[in-house]
């Protein structure tokens, strides 16, 4: 292990520089008018792993974004870890927000990262976090250290839905047989204390389109009159939470697996600082449902969340018009063990429902995942527990992640396989926001700390 960690100190530069380059493609996977560069990060991504050492590498196309598998086979007899990352990015609007270019990474010193922070869009969701499992594998293959079979497959959907994912896998289960899923695509609780998700929220995405008068109107004329879409739609959202915010959708918190004040009391032991926490976001209070502290919000609690909405005139200026339409996008966080399937059912009965005479809605789906609760008994965790216990010098503190990763269930239920959550970015890290960034201190911390998980997992 001396040796992997010898050679990982004397390419450290080179690693470095590799993942720039990898972040100046704009792989925004949502935005068609990217779809060249996202095809040209896939081909970069098999690149990489072909330099690595890694056999067997294909760029697959798909009916969408193309999905990166390699492998390499050193004892068909010793145990397979399938790796799992992405290597498409969110957008990077609001672009003016950006202190340095989105897709010209830049180091710069921060108070939580004081060795410094890589400034990029996809630096830790998930280029960074992905990028560190090839590196890990590179070095331990150049120094005949590699314990495990490992195969890799890097998607370009992740960002969109993954809407391509469950074709591939289904047909190629055999293909992907192995004996765990390794994920990085989740943070830490601080860089001096870490930590393993053993627990992940699904998600429904939808969009909403609410339509009044046939046409855009004057405001003057007509004002008053007309029931005006982007009002009735504001006032729709608004009733969607009570006074207590619970939401109202029928049938909402049916399904919701509650847990008894012994796992609440366990959840709550993990370190917070709400102090920190509101300084670091910029604001007075935090907001959410009575009754539950931060943690439990984000991590056990199911959401329900505004992500845009839009309709008439934003342009500079001054238009006085009454819109025909409004529209918004709502993403819902949900918990075992709630239906993506169900809930958008839900919603949009509802969403139907309160909608007053004057305007018709309009509910599209378009992506959702369900929520998966991972052992923390099994070898694979045990490993990943030993792995960060051995770099960050304690034992992980096993959490609940308020995000999603759809395919974590996919996996469970197409290829029978559980998943470690072994992530190394912080939540502070300006995931999906202008100055995304990920530590130089986190990044190398991957790469130093998963050659220990397959060290583990192998014994």
């Amino acid at each position: 292990m001396q040796a992997v960690q010898d050679y990982i100190d004397k390419n450290r530069e080179r690693f470095l520089q590799e993942l720039f380059d990898l972040l100046r493609i704009p792989s925004v996977s949502a935005d068609l008018a990217y779809k060249s560069d996202v095809a040209r990060c896939a081909d970069s991504v098999a690149d990489h792993l072909r330099k690595a050492g890694v056999d067997k590498v294909e760029v697959c196309e798909t009916a969408g974004h193309p999905i990166v598998y390699g492998e390499k086979i050193v004892d068909p007899a010793a145990p397979t870890v399938l790796v799992y990352g992405h290597y498409d990015v969110q957008p990077a609007d609001p672009i003016d927000l950006w202190e340095t270019p989105a897709f010209e990474p830049a180091i710069r010193k921060t108070a939580i990262h004081p060795d410094g922070a890589i400034f990029a869009r996809g630096a830790c969701d998930d280029k960074g976090q992905m990028f560190s499992h090839v590196k890990a594998v590179e070095a331990m293959l150049a120094t005949g250290q590699l314990p495990c079979n490992v195969k890799f497959m890097i998607e370009g959907e992740e960002e969109c839905g993954s809407s391509n994912l469950a074709s591939f896998v289904a047909g190629n289960r055999d293909r992907l047989k192995a004996d765990v899923i390794l994920i990085s695509d989740t943070s830490i609780i601080a860089n001096d204390t870490p930590s393993i998700d053993c627990g992940l929220r699904g998600l429904s995405y939808v969009e909403v389109e609410v339509t009044g008068p046939n046409r855009d109107l004057h405001s003057g004329v007509y004002g008053g009159a007309v029931a005006n879409p982007i009002t009735i739609l504001a006032k729709m959202i608004a009733s969607i939470h009570d006074e207590n915010n619970h939401i109202t959708i029928q049938g909402f918190y049916d399904d919701v697996q509650v847990l008894d004040s012994a796992e609440r009391t366990e959840l709550n032991k993990a370190p917070f600082d709400l102090e920190a926490y509101k300084k670091d976001l910029g604001i007075a209070a935090v907001w959410g449902e009575k009754g539950y502290t931060t943690l439990e919000r984000t991590g056990i609690r199911p959401t329900f969340e505004l992500n845009g909405i839009w309709g008439g005139y934003t342009g500079e200026g001054s238009k006085t018009v009454l819109p025909s339409k409004a529209f918004a996008k709502i993403s819902m966080r949900l918990v075992p063990n709630q239906s993506s399937d169900t809930i958008t059912r839900l919603f949009s009965e509802h969403f139907t429902r309160i909608a007053p005479q004057g305007v018709t809605v309009k509910v599209t789906p378009h992506h959702g995942g369900e929520p998966v609760v991972t052992p923390t008994n099994s070898r694979a965790y045990l490993a990943a527990s030993r792995a960060l216990e051995q770099t960050y010098g304690k034992k992980p503190i096993p959490t609940r992640g308020g995000g999603s990763i759809p395919i974590v269930a996919l996996f469970e239920r197409e290829l029978g396989l559980k998943t470690v959550l072994m992530g190394f970015g912080l939540d502070s890290d300006a995931l999906h926001s202008p100055n995304e960034h990920y530590g130089v201190f986190n990044y190398f911390q991957g790469i130093a700390t998963i050659p220990w998980f397959y060290k583990y997992f192998a014994e």
